[in-house]
């Protein structure tokens, strides 16, 4: 067979899994339009149920008319559909990944009620009882919620298994290159299968990452490769690449067109959670977002940490009774222990927590563990603590004092992890970034290895939070804390 023949075949092998993973990804979002369809058309009918089978003295105004709401319910459900679809919630690069969607479904299930009240308005003839429409917005956006949570689920175990993932390449083994594939092969979740790199700097074969991406080969065969190895998505992590040599190989820039082209966040980690285009004369220009939780979000998570700290506080009082108790018959000491920390915009405050230690913890310390504490700011094996501090370091009982700290507003339930004023060296440009969001007594760090993460790992994690912030994702982390409690891996 000739080489012409053998690229043909492989280019034409290469077209035709990447239009059954199409297939099997478009069978996939077919499914998730009909389980909304589904879960809205329950929802509507629980809602009327409720409304008027119960009796309720809140439901004072409609009346029964089950073939009105038949009606009603039959061209709502396509319409919440279309504005399920108007806000990305069927696109298949949104779905999956992120809380973004549970924020969007939210969204959608909101303008859909007030499109139908605002109909209400100019129709006076349409009376639709308000007690079914506050209803019927409630559940419409929580069950879809939960069903999307569990068909995630399903979707993250087939992933697991090794279905419905993306095949990419990334264009340029940099640093940020090395580090956007590590963090995708740990997260299984995300679906992406990583088939090598391309770069112009190091030998083709060059491992990048030991035993699971090397480099495949330069720009002068991208088309080449794509084909060969089925890819279906493009992470470029060197622009430099792209901009030099990539833009000149014939049938390149056709490729990136056909394929998912994803830019790694560069130099905007740096300065920003994001960009929009904005034009300035008729000429468009980045707007670069700053690093805060402003406006709205702030004023909800400051409600949501404000009643969440007090409510904890008021259920684990007999905790707190029976802990405080067992330190003080375990080691002579106070009960709590004030840990010196920086907050929002460098304001120092006193994070509470159980004392763990010794008093005189620190004379116990060889010159190597200092020096080890010095570098990493975590012992493995920590000769100061004490037996019971060794529990409630395993469980973080000791840190639920910090709940105080969260209804003075100094910390929050979610956020990056605290930071001491002799760690503030390891976080070195990136630290006025972190001190724009109060800490938080869980976080991303908190789910993801806790003491095993060093502090690059710590400022990627933070930094991802910050830039991709929303109540959904506090409540994922808050979700995800639990388990990662019981486990205790990383606690020490």
């Amino acid at each position: 067979m000739s080489l012409t023949s053998v690229e043909l075949t492989t280019a034409t092998s290469g077209r035709s899994d990447r239009e059954a993973s199409s297939y099997r990804k478009l069978a996939l979002i077919g499914t998730l339009v009909m389980g909304d369809a589904a879960v809205i058309t329950i929802s509507f009918l629980l809602a009327y149920a409720v409304r008027f089978f119960t009796n309720l003295p809140i439901f004072a105004e409609g009346a029964m008319q089950p073939e009105f709401y038949s009606l009603l319910i039959a061209m709502l459900v396509p319409g919440w559909i279309a504005l399920f679809a108007m806000h990305g919630l069927y696109q298949r690069t949104a779905l999956f990944n992120g809380t973004h969607e549970y924020n969007q479904v939210f969204n959608a299930a909101s303008k859909g009620m007030l499109l139908v009240v605002m109909l209400t308005f100019f129709f006076p003839d349409i009376v639709v009882a308000r007690g079914w429409l506050v209803m019927s917005w409630i559940l419409s956006f929580s069950l879809t919620i939960a069903w999307r949570f569990g068909f995630r689920r399903i979707v993250y175990r087939l992933r697991q298994r090794g279905y419905l993932r993306e095949r990419v390449l990334l264009v340029g083994a940099t640093e940020e290159g090395r580090a956007i594939a590590e963090q995708l092969l740990a997260e299984w979740r995300a679906g992406a299968q990583i088939v090598g790199f391309i770069d112009d700097q190091l030998p083709v074969g060059s491992e990048v990452i030991a035993g699971k991406a090397r480099v495949l080969g330069t720009t002068s065969n991208f088309a080449q490769l794509v084909q060969e190895h089925q890819v279906e998505t493009i992470i470029i992590a060197d622009t430099n690449l792209v901009r030099e040599r990539l833009i000149n190989v014939n049938g390149a820039m056709d490729l990136l067109n056909q394929l998912e082209v994803r830019l790694a966040p560069g130099l905007f980690d740096l300065l920003t959670i994001g960009v929009q285009v904005r034009e300035q004369g008729a000429v468009p220009l980045l707007s670069l977002n700053k690093t805060r939780i402003t406006g709205l979000h702030a004023i909800g998570k400051a409600i949501i940490d404000r009643v969440g700290a007090l409510v904890g506080l008021i259920m684990l009082a007999p905790l707190f009774l029976i802990v405080a108790i067992l330190i003080k018959l375990d080691s002579p000491g106070p009960i709590f222990h004030r840990r010196r920390v920086i907050g929002v915009g460098y304001r120092e405050f006193d994070a509470f927590k159980f004392r763990t230690m010794y008093v005189d913890g620190d004379q116990r310390l060889t010159p190597e563990q200092r020096e080890e504490l010095r570098t990493h700011g975590k012992l493995k094996d920590d000769p100061r603590i004490t037996r019971i501090g060794r529990f409630l370091r395993r469980t973080s009982i000791d840190e639920l004092p910090q709940l105080v700290n969260v209804l003075l507003g100094q910390m929050s339930l979610v956020g990056p992890r605290m930071i001491t004023a002799g760690e503030m060296h390891h976080f070195g440009r990136w630290q006025h970034n972190l001190l724009t969001v109060r800490p938080g007594l869980t976080g991303l760090w908190q789910i993801s290895g806790r003491s095993n993460l060093g502090y690059a790992d710590r400022v990627r994690l933070d930094m991802h939070y910050i830039r991709n912030y929303s109540i959904w994702l506090d409540l994922l982390i808050i979700y995800r804390t639990i388990p990662a409690l019981l486990k205790g891996e990383g606690a020490y």
